[in-house]
């Protein structure tokens, strides 16, 4: 999952970046608002945290560009701005939710984890398909009631693919969802973590669509 940070404390933001990142998340940080204009149209995010007084431009600005141009990504918004004009604001700019800081990093981490499920349709974190049990809070994977112990990229893989089962993601985008602006991707990473995955949780529930990427098949 590939998470956008645009924050200009350069404390929280770090902050923020490393605790994502700890949970398993690609995070990307803009410190300004004409960079997060240019990460998002450049860049496809799963969800956006969004501070409002940013250099540049603001995220109220950001916020209404992007739901006019139709861009619905996951938005939380993070700020100091407490009062109830400031959130009834944000949310009737098209935010998903609303998060004064300072707040506890554990909280922003389960309202990142609500967001994503309600965009992934599904009203319980756990996903199960098949065999496989994976939970995105606590980072269990399971396969026959067995626990299966993943590298964080592993885990993300495995969480992008089970997003959407049935439907084939491409190398490039599986880069996406695991590497961020300053992580060095080797030519054939994707297919190394692939081959690791196989290797713990079985070759025939992950499968190789020729010419288009891989893919965890629908279940029957």
């Amino acid at each position: 999952m590939r998470i956008l940070i645009v924050e200009d404390d350069p404390m929280i933001g770090a902050s923020i970046r490393s605790g994502l990142r700890q949970d398993g998340y690609t995070a990307d940080w803009a410190r300004d608002g004409n960079s997060a204009e240019l990460a998002v149209a450049t860049h496809e995010y799963d969800a956006i945290l969004l501070d409002l007084g940013l250099p540049g431009r603001s995220g109220l600005e950001l916020l209404a560009q992007w739901r006019r141009k139709r861009n619905m990504v996951p938005i939380l918004i993070i700020t100091a701005r407490d009062s109830v004009d400031d959130r009834i604001a944000g949310l009737d700019s098209g935010a998903d939710d609303y998060l004064v800081k300072p707040f506890d990093l554990n909280e922003l981490a389960a309202r990142l984890r609500a967001l994503l499920r309600r965009r992934s349709g599904r009203a319980t974190p756990v996903i199960e398909h098949g065999p496989l049990h994976l939970d995105p809070a606590t980072h269990e994977v399971r396969l026959n009631g067995s626990a299966i112990k993943l590298s964080g990229r592993e885990f993300a893989l495995l969480h992008a693919l089970l997003q959407a089962p049935g439907v084939p993601l491409s190398r490039s985008q599986l880069e996406d969802r695991l590497y961020g602006w300053d992580e060095e991707i080797g030519s054939n990473a994707v297919e190394v973590h692939i081959h690791a995955l196989r290797r713990k949780i079985g070759s025939e529930l992950i499968r190789n669509v020729r010419g288009v990427g891989y893919m965890v098949p629908r279940q029957p």
